[in-house]
């Protein structure tokens, strides 16, 4: 009964979670109804009349089922960089790594540029926002970041994402993106990362900043920057 009881409150806050990202994200896209427009804005990043709408026969929301879930997706295969304008200058990876509730502390519609220690790199999951591919390219790459080479317990760790569309569009200019190719690069390196803010409510649970104390938390926050549209090794820590 009790573990009855622990999965109905998890999935009502996740049902809750889903709608509130419906709401924002319809908000921010200048939607009434919690839904997000389907205008296409003019794309910088793509070749002239390719557009990355659907990349391997996924569409941009994915494929899952919640309203919520596919506003989440389609903010997370955004394939656009953030304008100069966008990037918020706060927003630091001390910042973000800051504890406390921070589901508020930034916005969805937000660009960041950050700079960290790359403590791992890997392959990210079978995702509802790639249309559940198994292939490697298909599939994000995980970066996870650290101010102290020394100390990447989960506490200290933030997430950054390499999506499907943006490995595309790297490879286009001439730049291995994969999840081997960035780890060849970046591992254990200083990185200055760019791209956009993305608060992914699905590991609201597994992040000490909102769900402090947990055994399970293997992240400080769930804020990302997710896509990554920039990547570059840095010289020194901002």
């Amino acid at each position: 009964m009790r573990r009855l009881f622990l999965l109905v409150t998890v999935l009502a806050g996740l049902l809750y979670v889903g709608r509130q990202y419906g709401r924002e994200i319809g908000r921010l896209s200048g939607a009434s109804t919690g839904t997000v427009s389907r205008t296409v804005k003019p794309v910088r990043d793509v070749a002239p009349g390719k557009s990355l709408e659907i990349f391997d026969g996924c569409g941009v929301e994915g494929d899952a089922r919640s309203i919520g879930v596919r506003a989440l997706d389609r903010l997370k295969n955004r394939y656009t960089q953030p304008s100069p304008e966008q990037i918020d200058s706060r927003i630091t990876l001390a910042a973000v790594l800051a504890p406390g509730n921070d589901i508020s502390r930034w916005k969805l519609n937000e660009g960041a540029e950050i700079v960290g220690y790359v403590s791992e790199v890997k392959r990210g999951g079978i995702e509802v926002a790639n249309c559940r591919a198994r292939d490697d390219a298909d599939r994000d790459t995980h970066i996870e970041l650290v101010l102290d080479p020394m100390h990447s317990d989960s506490s200290a760790r933030m997430i950054v994402e390499v999506t499907p569309r943006w490995r595309y569009i790297m490879r286009e200019r001439g730049t291995d993106w994969s999840t081997r190719g960035l780890r060849d690069q970046f591992l254990g390196r200083w990185v200055k990362v760019d791209g956009w803010m993305l608060f992914d409510a699905e590991h609201q649970r597994e992040s000490e900043n909102t769900a402090p104390g947990r055994l399970e938390n293997w992240r400080a926050t769930a804020w990302e920057i997710h896509p990554v549209t920039s990547i570059e090794v840095a010289s020194r820590v901002r």
